[in-house]
């Protein structure tokens, strides 16, 4: 399975040890940068994540800036993305049993790389519920990208 990860300056040592975790856990990791711990702009790299899971080049994402905010936001002006930012395993779990969320932002200076690598693992592993309300929900998010994401 393939995984897109992207992150800015302040999110490059998680998106390194993310990168790691995946590769020894059997994913394969397309890397979007940044590769410096310059400073640079979260949007340049976490757009490249996002429409590689928007197109179906990858099946999940993982982006990630000091906070997670800003590089969630970008993520989510892709159509067809729905990103979770979450700080523990518990909201990694319910965004894919509700939400089917297909990227994942992580705060870089907010969490440690172990907490951050549970998270990825809770994301990556739970799968969507399949719940007819849930169903609903996401296509009534997909009426409302539609109608707004020309």
């Amino acid at each position: 399975m393939k995984i897109a990860i992207a992150c800015d300056h302040g999110g490059l040592a998680l998106k390194n040890a993310v990168a790691e975790w995946l590769n020894k856990s059997g994913y394969e990791v397309v890397d979007f940068g940044t590769n410096t711990f310059f400073s640079c702009d979260y949007p340049d790299f976490g757009v490249k994540a996002a429409e590689a899971v928007a197109s179906g080049a990858c099946a999940f994402g993982v982006v990630v800036c000091t906070t997670g905010i800003g590089i969630s936001i970008v993520a989510n002006k892709v159509k067809g993305v729905r990103c979770a930012l979450c700080s523990e395993p518990l909201s990694a779990k319910m965004t894919r049993l509700h939400n089917d969320a297909n990227v994942l932002a992580l705060g870089g200076g907010m969490i440690g790389v172990n907490l951050g690598l549970e998270i990825v693992k809770t994301f990556l592993e739970t799968p969507f519920s399949e719940e007819a309300k849930h169903i609903r929900r996401i296509e009534k998010i997909a009426e409302i990208e539609n109608k707004y994401m020309k």
